[in-house]
């Protein structure tokens, strides 16, 4: 007897923050995104096999994103959430810095290169002149 996956999970509808850029108007908005998050129940359902227990015991949380698409906040256009990614797993969340965290790291990287660059190794022009088509 194979089991629905709603007698494996336990579903959580959650919106999280979602940081895109419109194709059409170019801006970046942050915009409310809906989830569901699955956690897999502490036990089997009854009636389960050994190939149902295989399975149970492999599962993973994960996440589900239901959008699919978004209306810019600045022009109102619909666009559709330019990522791949509508299924993630909940252990992969853990080890991905947040947004703040790769700001710093943008900011700080940006200061530190915004020296020009050294121009005196530079080979002289060649003296010789450009024929152009012919």
């Amino acid at each position: 007897m194979a089991f629905d996956e709603r007698a494996l999970f336990n579903e959580k509808p959650e919106t999280r923050p979602g940081r895109y850029q419109c194709p059409r108007c170019k801006r970046t908005n942050e915009y409310p995104v809906r989830w569901v998050r699955r956690t897999k129940k502490d036990r089997l359902p009854g009636g389960a096999d050994e190939t149902d227990r295989a399975k149970f015991a492999k599962l993973r949380n994960y996440l589900l994103r239901l959008d699919e698409d978004v209306v810019c906040k600045t022009c109102g256009k619909k666009f559709d959430i330019p990522s791949q990614h509508s299924l993630i797993f909940t252990d992969q969340l853990e080890g991905l810095p947040n947004d703040e965290e790769l700001e710093r790291e943008i900011n700080a990287a940006a200061e530190g290169t915004a020296t020009p660059p050294d121009n005196s190794t530079r080979p002289a022009p060649s003296p010789r002149r450009p024929t152009g088509w012919k």
